[in-house]
C-alpha cells in the first residue's frame, strides 16, 4: 500500500518521474530541475536588450555615417569656396604698394612739393617680452646658457638705432618705448630706407613699415596756396594708408596727387606677419599720382611774400596781401600774404596761419571800385574824359551827406581828374547818371559778389546786396567802395577785365596736370566774359594812367610815388573805413588801405593788386600802398624782361582853373 505523502505545503504531491533507461556503458545523467517561470522570462529579456542594443548601435552608425556625408556634401559642394579662402587668408597676406604722390610744380617746373620714401620702425614691447622670458626658462631648465634677458635686448636695440640714425632719435626715449607696457609701439617715423634696412638686418624682431614723408623744398613758400601733407595711417583699410593732403591744393587736388595703391600676395609663415621670401604673387601694380603744375612763379613769388612781410611791418598793418595776374589769360602769377608758415615743419603752428587770406578774407575795397563807375560813365556814353564837371566839396545823397578826402569848394574837374584825385562826389555824380540798374548790371559783369572759381579751398565770393535790396542810402555807398566786399583777387580781376580789351577772365591757379606716363592734361580754361567794349577799356586805362602823374597846379593824381621810370602805367588807390561793431558805425581810424595797378598800361602784361588792414594811416607808407605796387612793378619789369614803353604818358589837366 502506497506511503501517504505528508509534507509539502498544502498537501500537494509531486509528479510522478518517469524512469529513464539506462544503456550499458552510458553515464548516467542527472536530469536537471524544471526551470521555473520567473527564470524563463529573464532569460527572454535577455535576449531581447541584446537585439536592441544591436539595433540602436546600427542605427547610430548609419546616422553618423548619414551626418558625415552631409556634412562632407556640404563641405565640399556647398562651401568649398569659401573654406578654401579662409584657409588660403590663414597663410597668405595681402601686402599694399603704395603709389608715388605727385609733385606740385610751378610754371617753370620747379619743385614746390614732392615725396621720398620713407621708413617707420615699430616694435612689439609685450610680446617680446613674454617671448624672451619663456627662452631664458627654458634655457635654465636645461641648465644651457641662457639668452640676452629683455633688459638686455632692448638697450642693445636702443643704442644701435642711435648709432645708425643719429640725431633723429633719442636713446632714453627709445628705451622708454621698447620698455614699455604696450602691444605695439613706433619707435621712429620717416627713417632713410637704407639705414632701416641696416637696422632690420640686425634685429628680426623689428618691425618695419614702407611709408612715404613730403617734402617742400622752399618752406614757406607758396605754403598757404600749395598746402600741406602728411603720412595717414587712421583709415581701417590699409590699403588707403598714404600720404594725403590736409590743406590748401594738396587737399583739393587729393585724389589725383594720390593715384591708386597696387598690392601683392605673399604667405606667411603660420599665419604670422613673417613673409615667407619669394612667395609673392599675383602683384598689381600701382599707379601712381598725377603732378599738379601752377600757374605760380616761384621766384616772383618769393619775392612778394618778401614784399608784403616789409610793407605790413613799413605800415604797422594788421596784415598785407598781394596778388600778380597775367593781364590777358588770369593766370596767377603771385598770391602772396606776409605771414604764412613753413610747410615743412607745421608742428605747432596758429591755425590761422594756414588760411590764405587773398581769397578767403574780404574787404571794403574803398576808392579803387570807382573803376566801375568810370567803365559804366564811358561805356553808356555819359561823359568822355575830358569832360568839365563844377564839383562841390560834399553832395547829399538819400538820407546822408558824402565829401571828399580833402575840403574843397565847387572844383572844375575833369572825368579823367575825378577819379585821379579820387573824388567821392565826381563819382558819385557821374554814378547817378549811369543809375542803379546799369551800375549794378556792370558789378555783376566783373563777377563781384561771385567767387572767381580760381581752384583754391576756401575761396570768399565776397558780400553784394541785390538789387532789389538796395535803399536809397546804399547808391551812396557802392560807387565809392563802401557797402560791399570783395577779395584782393576779386579787385585785381576787375582790373585784368580793362587791361585785356574789355575781357573779364577768371583767375586760375592749376595750369595743368602731367599724368604718369608724362602726358600733360591742361586745365580747362574758364569762359571769359565782355564787359566794356575795347574801346571803353583802352580808354579808362589811359584815364587811371593819370592817377600816378606828377604835375603843378594840383594835376597830380593820388599816386605819383606808384610810377615806374621808363613805363606807363595805370592804377588807382583806395581808402575804406572800416565797420566798427562796437561803436555800430564806420571807425574814423580804421581802414583798408588798397591799390590795383596795371602794367605797363600802353602794352598790359600783368595786373597787380594789394591791400593793407589797419595800418598806421599817420604813418608815411600807412595812407597808400603806392610804394608797395612800385617795388613789385620794378622787380617784375626786371624778371620778365618787359621792354620800356615807347612813350611817357602825357600829363593830362585834372583840374580846371
Amino acid at each position: 500500500m502506497a506511503e501517504q505523502y505528508r509534507g509539502g505545503p498544502g498537501g500537494r504531491r509531486p509528479s510522478a518521474r518517469r524512469a529513464v533507461p539506462v544503456r550499458r556503458g552510458e553515464a548516467v545523467r542527472r536530469p536537471s530541475p524544471a526551470p521555473g517561470r520567473m527564470r524563463r522570462v529573464t532569460k527572454r529579456a535577455a535576449g531581447t536588450d541584446h537585439r536592441v542594443r544591436v539595433v540602436v548601435v546600427r542605427f547610430l552608425l548609419i546616422a553618423a555615417l548619414v551626418a558625415a556625408g552631409l556634412k562632407l556634401v556640404q563641405v565640399q559642394g556647398f562651401k568649398a569656396e569659401a573654406l578654401a579662402e579662409r584657409a588660403e587668408r590663414q597663410r597668405t597676406k595681402p601686402i599694399p604698394i603704395p603709389a608715388a604722390r605727385g609733385a606740385i610744380l610751378d610754371r617753370n617746373g620747379a619743385e614746390l612739393a614732392f615725396s621720398v620714401e620713407t621708413r617707420a620702425i615699430a616694435y612689439r614691447p609685450n610680446p617680446q617680452r613674454k617671448e624672451i622670458e619663456k627662452e631664458v626658462e627654458k634655457a635654465r631648465a636645461a641648465g644651457k646658457t641662457s639668452p640676452l634677458s629683455f633688459d638686455q635686448e632692448t638697450a642693445d636695440i636702443a643704442r644701435r638705432m642711435r648709432e645708425v640714425l643719429g640725431d633723429q632719435v633719442n636713446e632714453a626715449d627709445l628705451l622708454a618705448k621698447l620698455r614699455s607696457d604696450k602691444a605695439f609701439v613706433y619707435l621712429v617715423d620717416n627713417a632713410e630706407p637704407g639705414l632701416t634696412r641696416v637696422l632690420a638686418e640686425e634685429f628680426p624682431q623689428l618691425n618695419v613699415e614702407n611709408r612715404a614723408m613730403r617734402e617742400y623744398p622752399g618752406g614757406s613758400l607758396a605754403a598757404n596756396v600749395v598746402g600741406y601733407a602728411n603720412w595717414r595711417s587712421d583709415d581701417p583699410d590699409p590699403e588707403k594708408h598714404s600720404v594725403h593732403g590736409l590743406i590748401g591744393l594738396e587737399m583739393l587736388h587729393d585724389n589725383e596727387l594720390s593715384g591708386q595703391p597696387g598690392r601683392q600676395i605673399v604667405e606667411t609663415e603660420g599665419g604670422a606677419d613673417v613673409v615667407i621670401p619669394g612667395t609673392e604673387r599675383d602683384r598689381q601694380p600701382a599707379v601712381n599720382g598725377s603732378d599738379l603744375v601752377l600757374t605760380i612763379d616761384s621766384d616772383l613769388q618769393f619775392f612778394t611774400q618778401q614784399k608784403a612781410a616789409e610793407f605790413a611791418r613799413r605800415s604797422g598793418a594788421k596784415s598785407a596781401s598781394v596778388v600778380v595776374l597775367d593781364a590777358k589769360t588770369g593766370e596767377v602769377y603771385a598770391l602772396a600774404n606776409d605771414k604764412t608758415f613753413d610747410a615743412s615743419q607745421p608742428g605747432g603752428v596758429d591755425p590761422k596761419l594756414l588760411s590764405d587770406p587773398a581769397v578767403t578774407t574780404p574787404y571794403e575795397p574803398g576808392s579803387v571800385n570807382k573803376i566801375v563807375t568810370a567803365m559804366s560813365a564811358i561805356e553808356y556814353g555819359v561823359t568822355t574824359p575830358e569832360a568839365v564837371h563844377q564839383v562841390p566839396g560834399s553832395i547829399k545823397v538819400a538820407d546822408r551827406t558824402v565829401g571828399d578826402a580833402w575840403s574843397h569848394g565847387v572844383l572844375n574837374l575833369t572825368t579823367t581828374g575825378i577819379f585821379a584825385k579820387s573824388s567821392n562826389v565826381g563819382t558819385l555824380m557821374l554814378a547817378d547818371q549811369v543809375g542803379p540798374d546799369r551800375f549794378s548790371d556792370m558789378l555783376g559783369r566783373l563777377g563781384i559778389g561771385k567767387r572767381t572759381g580760381v581752384g583754391l579751398p576756401g575761396e570768399s565770393p565776397g558780400n553784394l546786396i541785390p538789387r532789389n535790396q538796395w535803399s536809397g542810402s546804399t547808391f551812396g555807398n557802392l560807387p565809392i567802395g563802401q557797402g560791399l566786399s570783395m577779395t584782393v583777387l576779386q579787385m585785381a580781376g576787375m582790373y585784368q577785365a580793362i587791361a585785356n580789351d574789355g575781357v573779364r577772365v577768371p583767375p586760375r591757379v592749376v595750369a595743368a596736370r602731367i599724368a604718369p606716363d608724362g602726358t600733360r592734361i591742361p586745365e580747362p580754361r574758364p569762359e571769359s566774359v565782355r564787359v566794356v567794349s575795347p574801346e571803353t577799356a583802352t580808354t579808362v586805362r589811359d584815364m587811371l594812367r593819370s592817377v600816378v602823374q606828377k604835375a603843378p597846379h594840383q594835376n597830380s593824381g593820388t599816386a605819383p610815388d606808384a610810377a615806374l621810370t621808363g613805363y606807363q602805367v595805370s592804377g588807382k588807390t583806395g581808402t575804406a573805413q572800416q565797420y566798427d561793431s562796437a561803436i555800430g558805425r564806420y571807425s574814423d581810424s580804421k581802414y583798408w588801405i588798397t591799390f590795383a595797378g596795371i602794367l605797363p598800361a600802353d602794352n598790359p602784361r600783368f595786373v597787380v593788386g594789394m591791400v593793407y588792414d589797419t595800418p598806421v594811416y599817420s604813418s608815411p607808407e600807412g595812407h597808400s600802398a603806392a610804394l608797395f605796387f612800385h617795388d613789385v612793378a620794378s622787380y617784375i619789369t626786371q624778371r620778365y624782361n618787359i621792354p620800356l614803353s615807347k612813350e611817357q604818358a602825357p600829363i593830362v589837366p585834372l583840374v580846371i582853373p
